[in-house]
């Protein structure tokens, strides 16, 4: 009798170890677009339409920079009209714009890159698709204040309201997925000034679906320092840059 009631025992104290090791996909300051789709029926949302014409999935541990600058490369530059032009992949995009760092950054368990390499990378990828005129605004919030708070609103406004821009999102992960703690890429693909919520259109496909989350949350995400254990990374800061055609 000992022996089952001590292998009883066991297997509660497993399932409950169990229970405690499982988290649910998202936590609570993200909502998947599956469960909300509302905004996306009620108002044009033209980055979200452009954006899911070209939604690509980062493809190695760093490449979220490549994914993500692919998607904005294409919604700026538009379907190719002749039946010769290519969409611009990622691998194409690296290849194009030959920057050896960059392409050294994102391989599997790269360094990955940081906010001004962000930067660099938007402004020769744009150059390499013929969108030389194509201006680049890029802001990195000191702190999660009611400044900054302001004018990350003022660029999600003037993003949403424009079919020829694009905002691409620096920012911790974790803080808004509850998971991984750690820097992060991804395309921007509505805002809804109403419930002062962004949708992210997260290029992490292996894992997520686009999700909306509070405008402070993502704030939040882009001024928490990467941890210690980012390597190069650690201790960097996000931010978000607005790129837009003329």
């Amino acid at each position: 009798m000992s022996r089952i009631l001590a292998l009883v025992f066991i297997l509660v104290v497993s399932a409950a170890h169990a229970e405690e090791a499982t988290k649910p996909k998202f936590g609570p300051e993200a909502v998947p677009i599956l469960k909300d789709s509302a905004y996306l029926r009620e108002a044009p949302a033209p980055d979200y339409w452009t954006f899911s014409a070209f939604y690509v999935p980062q493809q190695t541990s760093s490449d979220c920079s490549a994914a993500a600058v692919t998607m904005a490369v294409n919604a700026l530059r538009g379907l190719p009209p002749d039946a010769d032009d290519e969409v611009v992949t990622e691998d194409s995009l690296l290849e194009e714009v030959g920057d050896a760092k960059w392409k050294n950054q994102v391989v599997d368990e790269g360094p990955g890159v940081t906010f001004d390499d962000l930067r660099r990378v938007l402004r020769e990828s744009l150059d390499s698709a013929d969108l030389k005129d194509a201006t680049i605004d890029a802001v990195q919030p000191a702190a999660a204040d009611s400044g900054s708070l302001d004018g990350l609103r003022k660029a999600l406004a003037a993003n949403e309201a424009s079919a020829d821009n694009v905002m691409l999102v620096y920012f911790n992960q974790g803080v808004i997925t509850g998971d991984w703690d750690g820097p992060h890429i991804s395309p921007i693909g509505a805002y809804d000034a109403t419930r002062d919520r962004v949708l992210v259109m997260d290029v992490d496909r292996d894992w997520y679906v686009p999700y909306w989350t509070s405008t402070a949350t993502l704030l939040s995400a882009l001024v928490k320092p990467a941890p210690a254990d980012q390597g190069v990374l650690a201790g960097a800061t996000g931010g978000y840059i607005l790129a837009a055609k003329k």
